[in-house]
């Protein structure tokens, strides 16, 4: 049966209600006398006064309307009636409210409504309309205005809808019958007051045995036990709700549910063989990894995170095991070096187990798994070995040249055990001088050492293979220089030392120490004594004070810087090692003039240049510069006196009877060109054409007599 069938069908099932006495369409009814308006005793109050109503011309009632009419006729709704109506058609009928004029029409003369359109309940369920009956010529109102409901009758006519399509849920694998996994909802649009049109009912279609529903609540269960999620992980699972309490004729919706199981750790780790083999070579450095191994766990998430340890081994301590958080592996690190030579092969007892363990589920057994791993180490050509890893060696700072001073010692560790060659890297030993033996590593020296300019030498050793010259290795060599007593003992430093001419004899006007390069194990012992060649007639002594200084003593009361200004004292210096090194320092002693209290007041000139600090080659050179100034300032000012130079003779007669005065000195190779010389010796060979070229001639300017001036130099001419 259809759709429209069953519309026909509660179409007129409801005609057949309405018609009856208890659903008349008629809206209007008389009232019981009297006219409109007029009133009649209805009883009386508590105090015996009667009581009056007012009667009324009509009165309304509820109509009801089947939704989703499919008649061709507009559809009838009832029937308005006045009882001012006399049938004369004097009386007009007004519909306002919802829908009048659009959805309801009124028959204006009769007072007949009909629907004029198709309704829908789920739309709108009822409408509130006001009528009214009015004089048609006067249009006066002959009735008050009155309201009245059109109530839409429900049919089955909507069905049940779902408030999710699909749904998605998680129940955990393995649960117990009867879980709850999910509620699912389903709403009618029909009228759940009236009969049973939005009453629903839940059932299953497929996904069963696994699950259930309940029919009333929709709330999804499981039904079948030990669902494996390793085995079948999603279902779906597809949801009828029915309408009319699941009757037939009833309408109804689907939906469906997509449940998926969530896993739980019941599976153990498995490792996929029970012996793992891998191959390393002896050169791999501390901190690789070895290899990878991995067991197998068929839940997912933290239930299939895994603990690897090593539970056993032939090699402790060689290698570890951790594990990969991201992949589940069991990484193989090594901690200790390898060497073929010694071990080629180790055995390591390993053992896996889940970190995160369900008690639900200890009764399937232990939730671990243990393998074997092989690790075989292969051979690598290494370079030579040396049995130390570091070397010091001592020498003599007086050994002589080609002096062996130590070895070093290197050997092949591989099986095949190749010659070593020796060398010294040049680059730790630029200045040569060391040199080793290429085949047994004697380590001897090429030139003189010396402790006081370099205590230590540190070189690098190189070892090569013979067959393989790039296998290489170093070994730091530390070169210690032994002293050896081989410098003299001087001044600690440069004293300026001075003696009071008031002077008392045994005086200590100087207190000397010595320093020497040389260290000798028991620290340095210094003698002091005054010089053999000086001791019969000296005027200071020496006195040692056996605490590695001297005292320099007077040995008279009084000293004369007049007589002698300056006393050089030797010293001698020697120390106590073997052989016995000393030298004679000369100690530098001025006579200055000292104040009672032996303060120093004055010194002669060269007493205080030298306290000034000035030696005699700085003196020296001072008195040079000075020299060379002032013969360059003498021969500037004879150039330029020179300039200014008169005539030699003044006049023409004899010479001799005249006295020559000039305030210049002669001119040298010069001035003998400025006149004859012969003129001297013969007054009558001079020629009285020639004239000096560095003046002018007489004949410009006449004979000026000048008289003889004292302090000037004078010249007379024989």
């Amino acid at each position: 049966m259809d759709r429209r069938k069953v519309y026909v069908l509660m179409v007129l099932w409801a005609m057949a209600h309405l018609s009856s006495p208890g659903y008349s369409l008629r809206a209007l009814r008389r009232t019981t006398g009297g006219r409109r308006g007029s009133t009649g005793l209805t009883g009386q109050d508590a105090n015996g006064v009667p009581l009056r109503r007012s009667k009324r011309g009509w009165m309304w009632n509820q109509f009801f309307l089947l939704e989703e009419y499919t008649g061709t006729d507009l559809q009838y709704v009832g029937k308005l009636h006045s009882d001012a109506d006399r049938g004369d058609g004097s009386v007009r009928y007004v519909l306002n409210g919802e829908g009048a004029g659009t959805l309801f029409k009124i028959d204006e003369k009769s007072g007949d409504i009909h629907a004029t359109k198709r309704l829908d309940r789920e739309e709108k369920a009822y409408y509130i309309l006001h009528a009214k009956a009015v004089n048609r010529f006067t249009n006066e109102a002959l009735e008050g205005e009155s309201e009245f409901i059109i109530k839409i009758h429900d049919i089955n006519d909507n069905e049940p809808r779902f408030t999710k399509d699909p749904y998605m849920a998680r129940v955990p694998e393995m649960s117990d019958i009867g879980t709850s996994v999910i509620q699912v909802t389903a709403t009618d649009a029909d009228d759940a007051t009236y009969g049973n049109s939005a009453r629903v009912v839940y059932s299953i279609l497929e996904g069963q045995p696994y699950f259930s529903v309940d029919p009333d609540t929709g709330l999804i269960k499981t039904a079948l036990p030990g669902m494996d999620r390793e085995v079948k992980e999603n279902y779906q699972v597809v949801i009828q709700a029915k309408d009319m309490a699941g009757q037939m004729g009833g309408l109804s919706g689907t939906t469906t549910v997509s449940i998926t199981l969530s896993d739980v750790n019941d599976n153990p780790p498995r490792f996929t063989k029970t012996l793992y083999e891998f191959r390393v070579p002896e050169s791999t450095e501390l901190g690789s990894v070895v290899g990878l191994i991995r067991a197998m766990d068929a839940d997912i998430g933290e239930n299939a995170e895994m603990d690897y340890r090593i539970i056993g081994s032939d090699g402790p301590g060689m290698f570890d095991i951790t594990t990969n958080r991201s992949t589940q592996d069991g990484v193989i690190v090594l901690r200790k070096p390898l060497d073929y030579e010694r071990k080629r092969q180790y055995s390591l007892r390993v053992q896996v187990e889940n970190v995160h363990i369900n008690p639900r589920f200890f009764s399937m057994g232990p939730f671990r798994d243990e393998a074997t791993i092989k690790i075989i180490v292969e051979d690598v050509d290494e370079p030579p070995v040396f049995e130390r890893a570091s070397y010091v060696m001592e020498v003599k700072e007086d050994a002589a040249r080609n002096t062996v001073i130590g070895s070093v010692s290197a050997s092949d560790p591989d099986d095949k055990n190749s010659l070593v060659r020796y060398s010294i890297d040049r680059r730790t030993d630029m200045d040569r001088v060391f040199n080793i033996h290429a085949g047994n590593g004697s380590v001897f020296i090429l030139r003189e050492l010396d402790r006081e300019e370099n205590a230590w030498h540190n070189i690098s050793v190189i070892a090569t293979e013979f067959n393989n010259p790039r296998q290489i290795s170093r070994v730091p060599v530390y070169i210690r220089v032994l002293d050896v007593n081989d410098n003299a003992p001087t001044f600690a430093t440069n004293y300026e030392t001075f003696v009071c001419e008031n002077a008392r004899a045994n005086q200590v006007i100087q207190t000397v120490s010595a320093t020497d390069p040389d260290e000798p194990l028991g620290g340095h012992r210094f003698f002091f004594s005054l010089a053999q060649e000086a001791a019969g007639k000296a005027n200071f002594s020496v006195r040692d004070n056996k605490d590695n200084t001297a005292g320099i003593l007077t040995r008279r009361n009084s000293y004369n810087s007049l007589q002698k200004s300056i006393y050089h004292v030797p010293v001698v210096i020697s120390d106590g090692e073997f052989p016995m090194q000393s030298s004679t320092n000369t100690l530098t002693i001025r006579v200055c003039t000292c104040d009672r209290e032996g303060n120093m007041k004055l010194c002669n000139t060269e007493a205080l240049t030298a306290r000034a600090g000035l030696s005699t080659g700085a003196l020296v050179a001072i008195l040079l510069c000075v020299i060379i100034l002032l013969m360059i300032v003498v021969l500037f000012a004879a150039l330029r006196r020179q300039r200014k130079k008169e005539p030699l003779i003044i006049s023409k007669e004899d010479v001799r009877d005249n006295v020559v005065s000039y305030n210049d000195e002669g001119g040298g190779e010069e001035d003998t060109q400025a006149f004859d010389i012969g003129t001297l010796r013969n007054p009558e060979a001079i020629e009285e054409s020639k004239q000096r070229r560095d003046i002018v001639p007489e004949t410009f300017y006449p004979p000026v007599r000048r008289p003889v001036v004292s302090g000037t130099t004078t010249c007379c001419i024989l």
